[in-house]
């Protein structure tokens, strides 16, 4: 039975606050005006609307009839002015000159219109916006096949995304999980679908789609909420490719025991590329070169080409450091190597392409 050794804080664990923000999808969007200065700007309107109106009631407040006290004095016209915007009035203050009735019809008319039309237009935009939300979300479900689930969008999430988005993976082919609203609103900023919520909870995943997702990035901080993903995210997913990220090396089993295809264990392998750039700098740099894709040098895995059936590894156009062959990984110089056969995949080193053609991101609405 194995023991998973926790290290460190997870950020799946960011605070009970954020644990109880509604699971939710949240996609890209294009924010013309923030909310809160949008309706500040509806309401100077609808305040100089008034305070207009309040004006010209009171520059021909000789031509208006009060029933109460027959006098119209400065508050008489803020209130007529208040009552008529917002309704037909009370009757209680009226125009009786030709002067005023004529102003009603020619200014105070066309201003109430304007006034309502304020008004009702931010809810009727509110209710527009959830409409179109909603439409964008079903759209983007029923058209989501075969993406990339990021859980976790720290310095390892976002490194490994970026691996991806260098090989030319289209951003709107990606989402990201993570329980922080904060960090979701950023990866929305940068065009990607988010997802809010724990992902070791299945209904979190299935909001991301997971079920029908091609391959998985599991890149928590805890070891132990990335042993729970992954069950879960296996679970829900059988076919899907699931890499993982472990801060202790003696986590990796389980983590492949839990379904895993790959388990990165990242404490170690920042020590190992350390140690390397101490015996010798140059063989450091040349390896994290590798391992940055898209630019220098890169490590790649294909498929082997017809021409290439039957001949050695050291035969083929591309500098070859393994052959995949079945589950089996032969080293180059390995003796069952050669001669390559055609279900073979090569990892081989080349020259970094930049990826052909544009990526297609999913910021603005449509």
């Amino acid at each position: 039975m194995f023991h998973v050794k926790l290290h460190g804080q997870d950020a799946m664990a960011r605070g009970a606050d954020e644990k109880l923000v509604s699971r939710r999808v949240k996609l890209p969007k294009r924010v013309v005006e923030k909310p809160l200065r949008q309706v500040t700007r509806r309401l100077l309107m609808a305040l100089f609307v008034l305070c207009l109106t309040v004006l010209i009631v009171w520059l021909d407040r000789e031509g208006y009839h009060d029933n109460a006290n027959e006098k119209v004095d400065f508050l008489d016209c803020v209130y007529y002015a208040t009552v008529t915007l917002s309704t037909t009035g009370y009757g209680d203050i009226v125009p009786y000159s030709d002067s005023a009735r004529l102003v009603n019809v020619l200014l105070i008319t066309p201003l109430r219109v304007l006034f309502l039309i304020i008004l009702v237009g931010t809810t009727l935009e509110v209710l527009t916006e959830r409409t179109r939300e909603e439409w964008r979300l079903n759209r983007w479900r029923n058209n989501l096949r075969e993406h990339t689930v990021v859980v976790g969008f720290g310095t390892k999430g976002r490194s490994a995304l970026q691996t991806l988005l260098a090989t030319g993976l289209p951003r709107e082919q990606v989402v990201i999980v993570d329980p922080s609203a904060k960090v979701i609103d950023i990866a929305n900023a940068e065009g990607f679908t988010g997802v809010v919520g724990d992902a070791t909870r299945s209904e979190v995943l299935l909001r991301a789609e997971l079920q029908k997702a091609r391959q998985i990035i599991i890149a928590t901080q805890r070891d132990d909420t990335a042993v729970l993903v992954t069950l879960t995210a296996r679970q829900l997913n059988r076919g899907a490719k699931i890499v993982a990220a472990v801060r202790e090396e003696e986590n990796a089993p389980l983590l492949k025991q839990s379904g895993a295809d790959a388990v990165i264990t990242s404490a170690s392998a920042a020590g190992r590329l350390l140690g390397l750039s101490v015996l010798s700098p140059s063989a450091g740099t040349v390896m994290e070169d590798l391992i940055q894709q898209g630019s220098g040098l890169d490590l790649i895995e294909r498929p082997v080409n017809k021409s290439e059936v039957g001949r050695s590894v050291r035969e083929t156009g591309d500098l070859v450091v393994s052959v995949l062959r079945g589950h089996r990984l032969l080293p180059y110089d390995d003796p069952h190597a050669s001669p390559l056969q055609l279900t073979d995949r090569l990892i081989t080193i080349v020259r970094a392409v930049p990826p052909v053609g544009p990526q297609v991101t999913l910021g603005p609405a449509e």
